[in-house]
């Protein structure tokens, strides 16, 4: 999880600090707890010096972003406006889909991806599923054979098609699939997100539209209110897809070690002298191959062995019906689901332990959401139920046939089954099977990491992205050679089909259980369908898993717990790294320079303005950040231009362009302090030359200064036609995106007036307009061409990146289990991470760095 190996020579790290969170050199504003809530907008955090206590509500102006303390806060200010309320008026374009508008052929080209890239997993099913079943249930007879079918077929039906195919496939998040994105769905359409540095204005970027309402509104809203108001049903939301994630990533170490062991075993079949240890050492060198190649990428890997699975389907069909018609074709009587009434009444508690041996022809069922970043839903859809799961079910019939005369053969059923002209093709269309079914589940594990990392639950890392056409296709290559590690470590330590089965069955009703869960809270919250709707589909799937996983679970003691106790400690990551980096970021909250002393040191700050910019970047989305200050005490000179830049990810696929920056002015004109909030969603890609990040940041800041002047003029002009009663609103206007000036009293935008504070973000969009305060100005057109003027001399003069880094240590008064994760486990995620500056290419001779260390 390092950083690539970044020097750090060259980088002028002036100085490091330690300061308490209660004790402070310079006076430090009173936050309320509300703010850390992220609800900025109910606080009175604009003001003006030259206010009067005359109890008429003062005019201010976007000039300053004034948050001192609440004792200089004489009076509220009239009803606002944010400007992106105005924006969650309009509707613009959703961001248009990677698959619109390509040809026939680039069509075929990606159905063979997604054979190579979805349907690997449960592919090869096939492989594994009767042994393990029957080595826990041995055959008595063929109504065995019937009944374990019967169960093995309608566990295709029910899971993989229905559940998924049909129902959750369609609760992504623009395309995203995975626990993390329920996540963030559930997040956007509700405040229960505990991510830190989050906006309200986040909430009317375009991606967050909600749904027109139903007529199960007013239950939707109960449920929203309940999960707003508890803090618990909060914590609980998210360790529940924490736990899914986790138990994702740990899938993503048992489905290799499961499918290339279970394909290498065939060779015991074809050639007697190969025995469990040479099976083993294969499978290992199959391993280290599969991983090695995993960095060229999901197009070129899938394209590659798109074809070679299309070949394994056709095999396993072209096998199951051979079975069938030479051995039984009384399998046909397995759709009767009575066979499986049958199963168990003969078997009894055997054939319910077989039931975690049924279950994994369904895995791969919840790599098929996680790797929809990679393809679309319909795409997906129409691939399994038109060729997937007609082969599958051939398959498991033909198997079944050839066990109706071969009770024995069980345990190497598929190799056994397979006609000796045509063994060893199959034989290798297998094992190339298992090594894209192995890459299934580590792509969909990518994928996973890569959301909860945006979304600040799980370190940052090196994340390539290997297509320039979908986003969405990446590589990692530190998890790439971690699960590996892991892998081989678990083929090496249990090589009995069956354990590993065990450990499958576990991970994957985990992950099976919290998507369950997570789709039930989209489906009232969001979808807003018919409640008998929503308990039929909780009663049905999650008794089915809670089922198979009492199964599974009773085995845990012959070796699956390995993988349990991979899982554990995965969580336990990513709760630690949210929880101090979410503890850090309210630290700094708190100790937000005051306004009141940066007026006092005047425009130059008290000290020496240097011509040049200095992007200061740090985590607070809003209010002066306390190392600011400490630039200021040991820097001999600040530049004189100083924008704030806190780039954050927001819980939407994509942000738009016009969309991506908020810009808002510190202070007076003369002190040339901007604050600029650069937002990314967990689809974005960040791939920017420090140079283009510049320029692109710049240009939104003209554009920002221009259209606030131009409404500065309008609204002066507006004021000599308003009557007394619109004065006494504050007068304020919005000016819409057709140039028309309308008050702010009209009804459509009463809803967005309740609280007294003034604008706090302004969009660099074009096509909207933010609502600002009516102010008299001299000369606009001369004061915004030196105001422009200024900044491009300042840019000429060069630009500098300012790091404020800063860390946290427990209290010695802490408890003890408190000062171990902050102290020892944070600060060894946070120094093993890579850097968030490491996204720009920036030269080292343009970084200056301070540090400061937070008491907690």
């Amino acid at each position: 999880m390092a950083d690539d190996g970044e020097s750090e020579r060259g980088e002028a790290v002036v100085g490091m600090g330690s300061m308490d969170s209660t004790e402070s050199r310079w006076v430090f504003q009173d936050e309320d707890d509300s703010e850390i809530e992220g609800d900025e907008e109910d606080e009175d955090e604009d003001g003006d010096e030259d206010e009067e206590d005359d109890g008429t509500p003062p005019r201010t102006t976007l000039d300053s972003e004034d948050e001192g303390n609440a004792e200089h806060m004489l009076i509220r200010t009239g009803p606002r406006i944010d400007s992106f309320d105005v924006e969650a008026l309009e509707v613009p374009g959703a961001p248009r889909n990677d698959y619109e508008g390509i040809s026939v052929g680039r069509r075929i080209v990606i159905a063979c991806q997604i054979l190579g890239v979805v349907f690997g997993d449960v592919g090869t099913s096939p492989l594994y599923t009767f042994s393990v079943m029957f080595t826990k249930a041995p055959i008595n007879g063929n109504e065995d054979v019937l009944g374990a079918l019967s169960l093995v077929l309608y566990t295709l039906i029910i899971i993989p098609l229905v559940k998924y195919v049909l129902i959750v496939l369609w609760a992504n998040d623009d395309g995203e699939g995975g626990t993390f994105a329920l996540y963030s769905l559930i997040c956007r359409n509700a405040k229960v997100s505990l991510l830190p540095n989050q906006l309200p204005s986040d909430a009317r970027i375009s991606s967050f539209r909600l749904k027109v309402p139903s007529p199960e509104l007013e239950r939707s809203l109960r449920i929203k209110e309940r999960l707003e108001n508890s803090l618990t049903m909060k914590k609980l939301l998210l360790m529940l897809v924490l736990a899914g994630t986790s138990m994702v990533i740990a899938d993503g170490v048992v489905t290799p070690a499961m499918s290339v062991v279970s394909a290498v075993g065939g060779l015991k079949v074809g050639v007697s002298a190969i025995g469990e240890d040479e099976v083993m050492m294969i499978s290992v060198a199959f391993l280290v191959v599969l991983f090695s190649v995993q960095k060229f990428g999901t197009s070129k890997v899938g394209l590659a062995v798109g074809p070679a699975l299309f070949l394994w389907f056709c095999s396993l069909a072209g096998v199951g019906i051979y079975n069938i018609i030479k051995y039984d074709t009384s399998v046909f009587k397995a759709f009767n689901p009575i066979h499986i009434y049958y199963f168990f009444k003969r078997n009894t508690t055997k054939a319910w332990y077989a039931l975690g041996g049924c279950l994994l022809c369904a895995t791969g069922s919840e790599a098929m959401f996680a790797d929809l970043c990679y393809f679309s839903v319909r795409s997906v859809q129409l691939t399994f139920v038109f060729l997937v799961l007609p082969c599958l079910m051939l398959g498991y019939m033909g198997q079944a046939a050839y066990l109706m005369d071969h009770h024995t053969d069980y345990e190497q059923v598929f190799f056994s089954s397979i006609p000796s002209a045509a063994f060893w093709p199959i034989l290798l269309i297998a094992n190339i099977a298992a090594l894209i079914a192995s890459r299934t589940m580590t792509t969909a594990t990518f994928s996973c990491i890569k959301q909860s990392t945006v979304l600040g639950c799980f370190p940052r890392l090196k994340i390539i992205h290997t297509s320039r056409k979908f986003m969405g296709q990446i590589y990692i290559p530190a998890i790439n050679w971690f699960l590996m590690v892991v892998c081989v470590i678990l083929v090496c330590s249990i090589s009995s089909i069956t354990e590993i089965g065990n450990a499958y069955g576990i991970v994957e009703l985990g992950v099976m259980m919290m998507t369950t869960v997570l789709v039930t809270i989209v489906m009232l919250l969001i979808w807003q369908i018919n409640i008998i709707i929503v308990l039929t589909f909780v009663v049905i799937f999650l008794g089915i898993e809670l089922t198979f996983f009492s199964s599974v679970l009773w085995s845990v003691g012959d070796g699956s717990w390995i993988i349990l106790v991979f899982a554990v400690v995965m969580f336990l990551v990513m709760y630690i790294w949210n929880y101090g980096s979410k503890l850090k970021y309210e630290t700094e909250v708190k100790q937000k320079m005051s306004m009141d002393l940066l007026r006092e040191l005047g425009s130059n700050l008290g000290t020496v303005r240097a011509p040049g910019i200095g992007l200061l970047y740090n985590e607070l989305v809003k209010g002066i950040p306390a190392i600011f200050g400490h630039f200021l005490t040991t820097l001999p000179a600040i530049h004189s231009m100083v924008i704030f830049v806190c780039i954050k990810y927001v819980p939407v696929p994509v942000v738009p362009q016009s969309e991506r920056f908020l810009f808002r002015r510190v202070c007076q004109k003369n002190y040339h302090i901007f604050r600029c909030i650069a937002r990314y969603g967990y689809k974005d890609v960040r791939k920017e030359n420090h140079q283009a990040f510049e320029q692109l940041l710049i240009e939104s800041l003209e554009k920002f200064i221009r259209r606030e002047a131009q409404e500065r003029s309008l609204e002066s002009d507006g004021d000599e036609d308003m009557d007394s009663e619109d004065d006494n609103c504050g007068s304020k206007v919005l000016i819409a995106p057709n140039g028309s000036v309308y008050s702010l009293g009209v009804p459509l935008l009463a809803e967005f007036t309740q609280d007294g504070n003034t604008i706090s973000e302004a969009s660099t969009s074009e096509d909207i307009r933010p609502v600002v305060e009516a102010a008299p100005s001299s000369d606009p057109e001369q004061s915004l061409e030196r105001e422009l003027s200024f900044i491009r001399k300042a840019k000429e003069s060069g630009v500098v990146y300012l790091l404020g880094h800063g860390d946290i240590r427990a209290r010695k008064d802490s408890w003890f289990i408190k000062k171990l994760v902050i102290n020892y486990f944070y600060a060894f995620l946070r120094k093993n991470c890579r850097r968030g500056i490491a996204n720009l290419t920036v030269p080292h001779s343009h970084l200056m760095q301070v540090g400061m260390t937070y008491m907690v």
